[in-house]
């Protein structure tokens, strides 16, 4: 991987109490060391509760929350898994329509887990061929996604896998998507 592959890129990464740790934890490592700035992005100031599957793991800092914030602002999105993360967020209005600004502009989005759940609320998954957590996959077919079993899937700069094991492989999509940038053309390729 080029070390400076996402230089001068800035990605938002979308995160609430209840986020899988690995899964925001390693793919922002991979971002920085492909050159890019992340920034926390979350529903209120302070810290953020990661977890270790059902053990309290680190905390992390929320750099602004998403009333101060718009997808214009950065390059793309990362949305960590975990259960309790994406069924807060989606409970946020203001979250989900942020997801939905980063798909209309045609921004990058990677997820992983449950986090395509936050793709379904904020109505962009109808079309798209998809992974996910496998309880996830009902919800995701019912929103007309193409939902398959693999350890990850990229569609039209959506970049989706299925849990912590898969880390490595979405951490290379996702840097490969992100590198690409603009999507703008998905939104004539939605069927």
């Amino acid at each position: 991987m080029n070390e400076q592959q996402l230089q001068g890129k800035k990605i938002a990464i979308l995160a609430a109490d209840g986020f899988e740790q690995v899964e925001l934890l390693h793919p922002r490592e991979a971002l920085h060391q492909a050159g890019a700035t992340t920034e926390i992005i979350g529903l209120e100031a302070g810290q953020i509760q990661g977890l270790n599957h059902i053990d309290k793991g680190e905390k992390v800092d929320v750099d602004r929350t998403v009333q101060d914030v718009s997808a214009a602002d950065y390059d793309g999105l990362l949305l960590p898994g975990g259960a309790v993360n994406p069924d807060t967020l989606r409970l946020n209005e203001r979250a989900v329509a942020l997801v939905r600004e980063f798909y209309d502009s045609g921004k990058p989005i990677a997820a992983i887990c449950h986090a395509p759940w936050m793709l379904s609320e904020s109505g962009v998954v109808k079309g798209l061929h998809m992974t996910s957590w496998p309880s996830l996959q009902h919800e995701l077919k019912l929103g007309g996604a193409k939902w398959v079993d693999q350890e990850v899937v990229t569609d039209r700069g959506v970049v989706t896998s299925r849990k912590p094991d898969d880390i490595p492989a979405f951490n290379r999509k996702m840097i490969e998507e992100f590198a690409e940038g603009d999507h703008a053309r998905r939104q004539s390729e939605r069927r």
